[in-house]
This record gives structure tokens, C-alpha cells and sequence, in this order.
């Protein structure tokens, strides 16, 4: 968890402008860094740092070593000197530029921060933040005239709505530090420009992301693997989603021998599960522990993903978050499907 009740900027931000490389655009650097105001500083503050809700945390990585990862140079180099921020902003501004080259990839304003007083799962430490803006709201502007008032359009940034951002807490540098990331913009395949290409982060294992790899590979079995090797009706494989999640909300820690003899329990199931979840270890490139403390963020966000829903030819839908006993399945006389439902009170 991290909290910035009491963070503020420190003194500058420096702004530069990052067209798109391969559309022919510039790269605009500014002279110098902007001095902020206290006021200021409270609504950059919002702006800059209200949308990291997420406990997922990432760590700057690099094939053949961390010291490689340009993004972590630099910002290991304003964290040993924070009077480096102009310089570091502006080679870190260069390799954004560089990796600008899908043509919907926005031009924008390149933002870098220091902040002071974060606090990261209990410590208290500095944060270097980059962030970019891509899209402009139209805002009002009333003015005060000769006539009374006048009234125009205006194009600025929405302080409520962050495009990308990237906050880097000084804390845990041998392992890449921890970096906590926003994308708001990209969902295709110009997304990977922003976490793979420029900042070249990875996951990082802590709760968070045990809990995360766990419930992914348990829908992944359920709903795409299990039905390939076994007899398994729709009902059942929502019945077998729904414990999984009750599992994981109920307890404390995973186990994975808790687990499958409670929630799979078939040994030959539980069997082809742990033969599922090498492959899926592969594929994913990450190791899953065989026992963590469960984070509960990480529970609600996939919860959300999980569809507990029997679709019936057109417009006829069968919501299952439990109760799998009161669903009976069947053809009757004339070859017609049905599924039976029976309940003790209509509410």
C-alpha cells in the first residue's frame, strides 16, 4: 500500500514536448524547470498522484542487467542528486521521443517530478514521477467585461483524468526499484510503448501479484482448459469459479494443497490442474508460490473479470453466484434444453 497524505512536490517540475517520431513530429525541450507555488502545488498534487489507487506494483528490469535500464539510470541519478532533475529529464525525454513510433501514438507534454514524503509499505521516502499528457479537454471561461460578462472556449488538461504515469519510490534499488504505473489511454498494441519500450518494467512478486498469477491461472483452467479435457456443464464450471473465489475471500493465506483438496478435490482434476499451471508458469514467465498472504485488492479487481453468466440462445441470461444445488439440467420429450430452477423465496 502507498499513501500521500503528506507528499509534496519539491521546488521544480520540468515540462518537454514529445511529438511522434515516425509522423514527423518534434521533440521540444524546455529552457528550464518551473518553480511551483504552494497553491499550485496542491492541485498538481492531485493531478499528478490521485489515480494511483492500485496496489500492483512493477520493477525496472533489463536482459542482461538492471544498470542498462536507461529510465533506471536516470532516475537513479536524480535520486543520488535531485539539482539532476533538468539534465535527467531531458535524456529521459530523448528515449520516450525514440520509442514515440506508432502512428496512433499521441504527441504530448513529458512531465518530471520529485516528491518528497511518500509513504510505500510503511517507509517514508522520495518518489520520482514521469507522466504525459495526451488529450485536451474544452473548458468555459467566463470574463468579467465592459458589457458584464463574456464567455469563451478553452483547451487545457482535465485534472482529473491522468493519461500515463509512472511513479518510481527510492526504495529497493538492487531489485529495480518499486514502480507503480498508469495507462489510460492505450489498449492496443501501442499501449507497449509506454511500460515495455520506455520504462521496461516487470512485475514485481509480492501479495499482490501471487494472488493475482493464482486467480488467473484458476480461470484460465476453468474456463478454457477443463472443458478441453473433461465432461464439465456450463453450471458447473461457474459453481467451480464461484469456490475459487470464496477460497480466496474466506482465508487469510493460500496454500495450493489447501486449495485443490478443498475447492477441485477430484484427484484427477487436481492432477491435470497442477500439470495446467507448469505450462501456464511458462508461457507467463513467472514462478507461482505455493503459499503467500492473499491481498484483497487483488481479489476484488479480478472478481470484476470473472463472468458467472449462462447465455441462453438469444436474450435469455442465467446469473449463477452461487447455490449450484438449485440448478438442475436437462432435455425433456420433444428434445428441448432447459435448466430447472428451484428457490425459496422470490425477492
Amino acid at each position: 500500500m502507498h499513501y500521500f497524505d503528506n507528499t509534496r512536490l519539491k521546488d521544480i517540475i520540468v515540462i518537454h514536448y514529445i511529438g511522434n517520431k515516425i509522423n514527423q513530429e518534434s521533440l521540444i525541450f524546455s529552457k528550464e524547470g518551473i518553480y511551483i507555488s504552494d497553491d499550485l502545488n496542491n492541485t498538481l498534487n492531485k493531478f499528478f498522484l490521485s489515480q494511483f489507487k492500485n496496489d500492483e506494483y512493477f520493477k525496472f528490469s533489463n536482459e542482461v542487467s538492471l544498470s542498462l535500464n536507461e529510465v533506471f539510470f536516470c532516475v537513479s541519478n536524480i535520486f543520488e542528486n535531485p539539482n539532476e532533475i533538468f539534465n535527467q529529464s531531458k535524456n529521459l525525454a530523448k528515449l520516450l521521443f525514440e520509442h514515440s513510433v506508432h502512428p496512433k501514438i499521441k504527441a504530448g507534454e513529458f512531465y518530471t517530478v520529485y516528491f518528497k514524503d511518500c509513504i510505500i509499505e510503511g517507509r517514508t521516502v522520495d518518489a520520482v514521477g514521469l507522466f504525459k499528457t495526451e488529450n485536451k479537454d474544452t473548458f468555459l471561461k467566463v470574463i468579467t467585461s465592459a458589457k458584464g460578462f463574456e464567455i469563451e472556449s478553452v483547451q487545457g488538461i482535465n485534472i482529473n483524468k491522468l493519461d500515463k504515469g509512472c511513479l518510481i519510490f527510492n526504495t529497493e534499488k538492487e531489485n529495480g526499484y518499486i514502480v507503480s504505473v498508469i495507462d489510460n489511454t492505450n489498449k492496443g498494441n501501442e499501449a507497449q510503448y509506454w511500460i515495455d519500450d520506455f520504462l521496461h518494467v516487470c512485475q514485481r512478486k509480492d501479495e499482490y501479484s501471487n494472488t493475482q498469477n493464482v486467480l488467473s491461472l484458476c480461470k484460465n483452467f476453468i474456463t478454457k482448459e477443463l472443458p478441453n479435457e473433461f465432461e464439465i456443464a456450463k453450471a458447473d464450471q461457474i459453481d467451480l469459479l464461484n469456490k475459487s473465489l470464496s477460497f480466496f475471500k474466506e482465508k487469510d493465506n493460500f496454500d495450493i494443497e489447501d486449495f485443490t483438496r478443498e475447492v477441485i478435490k477430484q484427484p484427477e482434476i487436481i492432477e491435470k490442474f497442477e500439470s495446467f499451471r507448469d505450462e501456464f508458469e511458462e508461457i507467463n514467465d513467472f514462478k507461482i508460490d505455493n503459499s503467500f498472504a492473499i491481498s484483497n485488492n487483488a481479489v476484488k479487481k479480478l472478481q470484476r473479470s470473472i463472468k458467472r453468466i449462462i447465455s441462453l440462445d438469444e436474450k435469455i441470461k442465467i446469473i449463477i453466484e452461487g447455490n449450484r444445488e438449485h440448478i438442475e439440467q436437462g432435455i425433456d420429450e420433444k428434445g428441448r434444453k432447459y435448466y430447472k430452477i428451484f428457490y425459496q423465496e422470490e425477492l
